[in-house]
């Protein structure tokens, strides 16, 4: 599986190269925003309706979300090359990510949590006669990497996982996680359990749903930054994937792209007939439950934490694009809703499948566009 994932990144970028030359000649500057070119002789050209350019130039300043990295990474190589607009996405963070958009540093930022009321009241100070808002783009499952020998196949729940993350079961061979998984051989192993150093929305919503499920284990109030006792810290979703892969008895927690050779991906009982492995699409079937709760052009959203529906994994994020509703810099603008608009749109978001990110539902992507339009 982790070769077959390989491919397809692979295939993926060799895809980029050889469709964004044909999008660098069609799509800049047109005015057709989603149809089908209707000829035949490119199969280039019938995708280079997806990046409707525009006015767009120069190049973008964006920071935040490291668990969105990955899907940012391909969709700026086909933007760019399509428009000629350079996109430097730093990823350090959902947190770095918001105090860099509050304080006017970066055209758009991404964040695994919604704008809080402070930081909403922040970005009208950056955000002139408008505010920030939620745009949720990616969908993803939060992995629970583990890298355990001759532990192939992991179950948890909420309340071993709380107590592995709070330093209340420390050994591989505990009883507990022993009856989630009679019949693996697990050793008698120092557990090695990593957290995110920096304010992280994959953070944030790990712990909502420690807080949702099994409230009585995780009595810590959530948010960004990491409040349990014990552990060890990385940066970013790339750090903390890194130093579970090169420690024996480790678990972390990050986004499903960041599975790779070396880590393994704990299933959750959910209570439902079986446990759930993460997936796109055991990620896409939670977040489909998703409701809209944000007020006016906001459109940041209430997860099922405690989702027991079949095939339905729980420990899922939705990564919003967090931009001025009005106000926007005039020379940033065209090229920011240029690239929200792509990433929005249909094309845009078929390329998250293939790299092991969930799409947004139709219902709320359709919402998504409409107010990426109305921009300004």
């Amino acid at each position: 599986m982790k070769l077959q994932r390989k491919n397809r990144l692979r295939a993926l970028s060799l895809g980029a190269v050889a469709v964004s030359g044909a999008l660098a000649l069609t799509a800049c500057g047109s005015d057709d925003n989603g149809g089908s070119s209707g000829s035949s002789t490119s199969s280039a050209s019938a995708n280079a309706s997806s990046i409707k350019c525009d006015n767009a130039k120069g190049q973008l300043l964006a920071d935040g979300s490291s668990a969105q990295k990955n899907a940012i990474d391909a969709w700026v190589k086909n933007f760019s090359q399509a428009c000629g607009v350079q996109i430097n996405y730093k990823g350090s963070g959902s947190g770095a990510g918001v105090t860099a958009f509050t304080q006017g540093q970066v055209a758009f930022a991404g964040s695994d949590s919604a704008l809080k009321p402070e930081e909403v009241t922040a970005s009208k100070k950056v955000c002139s006669g408008g505010q920030g808002i939620d745009l949720p783009m990616v969908g993803g499952a939060i992995a629970i990497g583990y890298n355990v020998p001759g532990v192939d196949n992991l179950v948890l729940d909420a309340p071993t996982l709380a107590k592995i993350f709070d330093s209340k079961i420390t050994n591989w061979n505990d009883a507990a996680i022993k009856k989630l998984n009679p019949t693996a051989k697990l050793p008698n192993l120092k557990i090695q359990a990593f957290h995110r150093s920096d304010e992280s929305g994959t953070t944030d919503n790990l712990t909502k749903y420690l807080i949702a499920t099994t409230p009585s284990n995780w009595k810590y109030s959530g948010g960004k930054a990491w409040q349990a006792k014990g552990g060890q810290s990385a940066p970013q979703s790339a750090g903390v994937a890194q130093q579970v892969k090169q420690t024996s008895g480790a678990i972390g927690y990050f986004e499903l792209s960041y599975v790779s050779d070396g880590i393994k991906a704990a299933s959750i009982d959910t209570g439902a007939s079986k446990p759930v492995a993460p997936s796109t699409a055991s990620a896409t079937a939670d977040i489909a439950a998703a409701q809209v709760v944000g007020t006016g052009k906001d459109l940041s959203l209430k997860l099922d934490y405690k989702t027991k529906a079949e095939g339905a994994y729980p420990i899922s994020l939705v990564t919003y694009e967090i931009a001025c509703d009005k106000g926007n810099k005039a020379d940033t603008l065209p090229a920011t809703k240029a690239f929200l608009r792509y990433i929005a749109s249909e094309d845009g978001q078929k390329i998250l499948s293939t790299i092991d990110y969930a799409p947004v539902p139709d219902e709320i992507i359709t919402k998504v566009r409409s107010t990426v339009e109305g921009l300004s």
